[in-house]
């Protein structure tokens, strides 16, 4: 057991305006399971490059222990899994290793395939049990759940919890709840550790929120209760005061002294309350420093004519000569938010796709080079309402370039809006300023998201919309879709999501 301790940190890329951090202070057990999250754009993966000695920085990171970074950067991954394994990690054992791929529900035969035939899943949980495989190293694992099905996120969250000594990014509430045993956040103003997973954390949060708004309020009406009583003690002090000018003071010596010392009194009792009030202040002005405001989002549902907007029956895609899914059968009705649900490759993303094409819907705003997405193959019977429009969040965010404006004036939607639903998503305004291609990938998918909300559409489709998107964002948008019900059709591995939002679930 050793503590890493970070001690009056500041850091910012170079030509950045703002410090991402500054004179930042905590430290951390490396035997704690600790969970780490915030908003995108606050720092957490370059927290880990800091970590990890890429950047120069000020302040100190003292740790007695290394630090190992996942994902792993695989060079050659035509090569056979095992030869990639020992390129990570020379001296990994391979029963040591089958025993490590059998906590992750894996077959030990995916060892002599070459890496690069392995799937999204299949890829994470080896190196994964790579990462668990080093000594003597503190374990950064950035985002391990992008791409894996909600089988496999639950696996992982059991595999996880019988490990100790690492900080694990994700914004998968049941994840962090299954695993992690300490809370790292980067808040609006600080960075804080709490014991507990995400729930117990994002419940104190909320509390605290909430005594913090009530103080507000109960100082406000306070400060301006004492701003009030002092501009009368004032007034009543210079109107004693004015008194005794022109009064003879052979003759009224007494009464003299009796006005000037109310008049003391009354300057001293003003004082007193000015410095009520200014401690008043800066006991509000120490509140809601890490409140994340957040107006609400906005969502413009077309009501379609027919109930009834898509039929899937015995519905075959296929790719070629590799069929997808067969013997589908689908309706979706309008009012319906339905999940589709399924091991990763079962054809969900080709079913919505499917659906896609059968409207002509093309994607807009792409670069001249980006090769358009693939449709599958249909038989079976496919039928879509005449005239729906359909709203799509891709999972791919390959296709955004260029400014948020020339972004929103390809895609047909209006400018201010799109930034209007940014801002609310915390974007700040300096962001605008910067190609989308430099975003992080959490704000790509943002841009694909407040696209969506800002087209008005019978049928919303969106393939895991909720990729690289931070906790409280994830947040905002269920309330979002609680609010409008949205006719939605979608594919989403976060449970807790699904759970808040679909109206029904399709296994696949």
């Amino acid at each position: 057991m050793s503590l890493v301790s970070v001690t009056d940190l500041t850091f910012s890329y170079e030509g950045n305006y703002e410090n991402i951090f500054e004179h930042a202070s905590f430290q951390f057990d490396t035997d704690w399971k600790l969970g780490f999250t915030g908003r995108n754009g606050r720092g957490k993966t370059t927290f880990l490059n800091l970590l990890l000695g890429k950047y120069e920085y000020s302040g100190t990171i003292a740790a007695t222990i290394g630090f190992d970074y996942f994902p792993f950067i695989v060079q050659d991954p035509a090569k056979e899994t095992w030869q990639t394994v020992l390129e990570l990690n020379p001296d990994c054992e391979l029963w040591r290793l089958e025993r490590e791929l059998n906590l992750l529900e894996m077959e030990g035969e995916a060892l002599y395939r070459p890496f690069e035939t392995l799937s999204q899943g299949e890829r994470t949980k080896v190196l994964l049990a790579v990462l668990f495989l080093r000594e003597n190293a503190f374990l950064l694992i950035d985002e391990p759940t992008n791409h894996l099905d909600l089988e496999a996120r639950q696996v992982l969250g059991r595999y996880l919890k019988k490990k100790k000594g690492f900080l694990l990014v994700s914004h998968d509430r049941q994840l962090l709840d299954d695993c992690v045993d300490h809370i790292l956040t980067i808040n609006r103003s600080n960075i804080e550790i709490q014991k507990g997973n995400f729930s117990s954390w994002y419940e104190n949060k909320t509390r605290q929120d909430r005594y913090e708004l009530a103080e507000n309020e109960r100082l406000k009406k306070d400060i301006r209760r004492l701003q009030s009583a002092a501009r009368q003690s004032h007034a009543w002090a210079d109107k004693v005061e004015s008194t005794k000018i022109g009064r003879d003071p052979r003759k009224e010596t007494e009464m003299r002294d009796y006005i000037g010392e109310q008049s003391r009194r009354m300057q001293q009792r003003r004082k007193n309350l000015e410095r009520r009030q200014q401690n008043a202040i800066e006991e509000k002005s120490a509140l809601l420093k890490n409140l994340e405001t957040a107006d609400d989002l906005k969502l413009f549902p077309r009501s379609h004519h027919k109930t009834e907007l898509v039929q899937c029956r015995s519905l075959e895609l296929s790719y070629g000569t590799k069929t997808v899914c067969r013997d589908f059968d689908l309706t979706v009705r309008q009012g319906e938010r339905i999940a589709l649900r399924g091991r990763n490759g079962c054809g969900k993303s080709s079913i919505l796709k499917a659906i896609l094409a059968a409207c002509a819907y093309t994607e807009t705003a792409e670069p001249p080079a980006q090769k358009a997405a693939v449709s599958p193959s249909i038989g079976g019977e496919l039928a879509v309402a005449s005239g729906l429009k359909i709203s799509y969040v891709s999972q791919d965010t390959s296709k955004l370039f260029g400014q948020p404006d020339t972004y929103a004036a390809a895609c047909g939607v209006e400018e201010s809006l799109l930034k209007t639903l940014l801002r609310k998503l915390d974007f700040s305004r300096l962001q605008f300023e910067k190609p989308i291609e430099a975003y992080s990938e959490g704000q790509k998918k943002k841009v694909l998201l407040a696209r969506s909300l800002c087209e008005q559409a019978h049928l919303y489709i969106w393939d895991e919309p909720l990729n690289y998107v931070d906790v409280l964002s994830r947040i905002q948008i269920e309330e979002l879709i609680l609010r409008f019900k949205p006719t939605l059709l979608f594919v989403e591995h976060d449970a807790a999501f699904t759970e808040k939002i679909a109206t029904r679930i399709v296994e696949i």
